[in-house]
């Protein structure tokens, strides 16, 4: 897990957005910053800031992945043939444990991640306990029987806070979700604006 797995909603303030779309986010009761200089008028960002801002959105989305881990996704994502933003999203959202959490079997991203590091989750009967490993279309990533139970898990399923994502087929009595295809931009049910355009264009200038 990251460091900041026990204070995620300081990405919410410090973005000045939900990014989560959580009920529980602080952004919620007050749009300004974190610390004392939090209510200070937003200064207008420069490209730089507002490519930057981007980049650290989408990374810290993901359960704030670290820069050399993003940064190594994004360079994958730029070798692939086609359009290097839309793929970037495509190889975020293969990563086990975003499907974990599109699938509705955890509450969190940062749960998910800790849920499939601790070993309840199997792609195609096979425990895995690599959140960062890449499901393929057509895998199928099952909640282990022991694990069913759990109060993380039925706490989840049972909340209206997200949708089920399209690309994924969920079957909610046997806790299964197979990977239909793999996403773009548009298909990824994000609370706020994604922008990977401008995560695009940082890298190319830095």
């Amino acid at each position: 897990m990251t460091k900041r797995t026990a204070a995620k909603y300081k990405i919410d303030r410090r973005m000045g957005e939900n990014i989560w779309g959580r009920a529980k986010s602080p952004v919620n009761r007050r749009e300004y910053g974190p610390g004392v200089h939090g209510q200070r008028r937003k200064q207008k960002l420069s490209d730089f800031g507002t490519q930057l801002r981007a980049k650290q959105k989408l990374k810290g989305y993901y359960g704030d992945l670290t820069e050399k881990q993003f940064r190594r996704i994004y360079s994958e994502a730029e070798r692939v043939k086609g359009d290097t933003g839309e793929n970037l999203i495509g190889l975020l959202e293969r990563r086990l444990d975003a499907v974990v959490y599109r699938a509705k079997f955890v509450p969190t991203v940062f749960a998910a991640r800790q849920f499939v590091n601790h070993g309840h989750v199997t792609v195609n009967g096979k425990k895995v306990n690599i959140p960062s490993y890449r499901v393929k279309e057509g895998d199928v990533i099952e909640v282990r029987e022991k694990s069913k139970q759990m109060a993380l898990v039925m706490e989840a399923m049972a909340s209206n806070e997200r949708d089920f994502a399209d690309y994924l087929h969920v079957d909610t009595s046997k806790l299964t979700c197979e990977f239909v295809r793999t996403p773009g931009l548009s298909d990824v049910p994000y609370p706020v604006m994604m922008e990977p355009n401008l995560v695009v264009e940082f890298y190319a200038k830095n």
